[in-house]
C-alpha cells in the first residue's frame, strides 16, 4: 500500500470511493470539484489517499487553523476494511499535521458512525461530550 497526497486529477476516484463506501457527500457543496480543488491548493499535503496497485482504497482529509487540527472524511473501501488502512491513513495525516505545528488533533464523527467512533478511540482519541458542534451555512 502506498499513501500519497491527492490532487484534483484524483477527484472522480475520490467521489467513486465515497460512493462505494456509502459515505454521504455533497457534490454541489463542500465536495464539489471546485471546493476540493481549493482545499488542495490551500493544503496540498492534507488530502491523502491510500493506493493498492494503483487503485484508490482510502482517503483522509486534514485541516489546520493554526491552533487546532481536524481529521475529516476518513474513508476506506469496504473491501479493504479491517486491514490497517485506516490506521495508516490516520498516522500519515497526524504526521502531516504535526509538521505544521498542530498539538491538538480532533476528529469529527457523526454520532451514528459507531465504527469510526471505536476506531478513533482505539488510536487514543477521547470523546469530549462537553463540546457541541454548531454550524452556519450559506
Amino acid at each position: 500500500m502506498e499513501v500519497k497526497p491527492l490532487n484534483i486529477d484524483d477527484y472522480n476516484e475520490i467521489i467513486q470511493l465515497w460512493k462505494r463506501a456509502k459515505l454521504e457527500h455533497k457534490p454541489k457543496g463542500r465536495d464539489s470539484k471546485e471546493a476540493v480543488s481549493q482545499e488542495i491548493e490551500l493544503n496540498p499535503d492534507l488530502l491523502l489517499g491510500a493506493f493498492d496497485d494503483g487503485r484508490l482504497i482510502g482517503v483522509i482529509i486534514g485541516g489546520f487553523d493554526g491552533r487546532k487540527s481536524w481529521i475529516n472524511r476518513l474513508t476506506v473501501d469496504l473491501m479493504y476494511r479491517k486491514q490497517g488502512t485506516a490506521k495508516i491513513l490516520i498516522e500519515n495525516i497526524e504526521n502531516a499535521l504535526k509538521k505544521r505545528g498542530a498539538r491538538i488533533i480532533c476528529a469529527l464523527i457523526e454520532d451514528w458512525n459507531m465504527n469510526s467512533i471505536r476506531l478513533f478511540e482505539k488510536y487514543g482519541y477521547i470523546e469530549d461530550d462537553s463540546i457541541f458542534y454548531f454550524s452556519k451555512r450559506e
